[in-house]
């Protein structure tokens, strides 16, 4: 960083090893696009996730790499699919308990869990910090900064609903992986987006990635 220049405080997206990776990746797309900084934490569960939906193997030495070609791939695994300018992430390894993101004192927005497993939602629940992603969340509440947790599974039982209002209760957003279908989607890509538009919109960041609700029954009907 130049001097005189202010760094860009970011927001932290951990990415955990629930299935929905696409989830992810429109999330960074949007927030990239937005002009947001991000640091992002990927767990080891969600590389073999990533690897198993996308075929995309993320690897700490080649992260950048393997981000682009992650971010650039479609919801419908099409490769090139957008444009993919990964210059304002910043990656920190899920075993780096030393990271950034690990203190209290390293300036953050706040953090988005998409997708969170049930095992995610139990360890921030629990405060049990075994890696970055789930230090960083207990960070996260305990500085009073907004997170906000995609939950991605099926069905839940009670031990993950008792969880999850324990977040609620701590302040957490709590924004289920639910696709809904008034906003006229025709594509797989539709219905991911919708969902990263509500976790972007729970975290308070502007988008365009879905077609909002206007009271116009019928609205998103194609005509014709």
């Amino acid at each position: 960083m130049k001097p005189g220049q202010t760094q860009r405080v970011p927001w932290i997206v951990g990415v955990s090893g629930a299935s929905g990776t696409p989830y992810a990746a429109a999330v960074l797309r949007a927030l990239l696009a937005a002009g947001e900084s991000v640091d992002l934490v990927v767990s080891r569960a969600s590389r073999l996730t990533l690897l198993d939906e996308t075929g995309i193997s993320f690897r700490d030495a080649h992260w950048r790499h393997d981000l682009r070609e992650w971010l650039a791939r479609g919801a419908d695994g099409k490769p090139d699919t957008f444009d993919a300018d990964v210059s304002g992430v910043r990656h920190w390894s899920a075993g780096d308990l030393a990271a950034g993101p690990s203190s209290g004192s390293y300036p953050t927005k706040g953090m988005l869990i998409v997708p969170a497993s049930t095992a995610c939602v139990a360890g921030v629940a629990l405060g049990l910090s075994k890696d970055l992603l789930q230090r960083a969340a207990s960070v996260t509440l305990k500085e009073r900064r907004r997170l906000v947790v995609a939950v991605r599974e099926t069905p839940l039982d009670g031990r993950t609903l008792r969880h999850l209002v324990t977040l609620d209760d701590a302040g957490a957003s709590v924004v289920p992986a639910s696709p809904a279908f008034y906003a006229g989607a025709t594509h797989i890509q539709d219905l991911v987006d919708f969902v990263a538009g509500r976790v972007l919109d729970a975290a308070g960041v502007g988008h365009g990635l879905y077609r909002r609700w206007r009271g116009d029954l019928g609205g998103a009907r194609p005509t014709g």
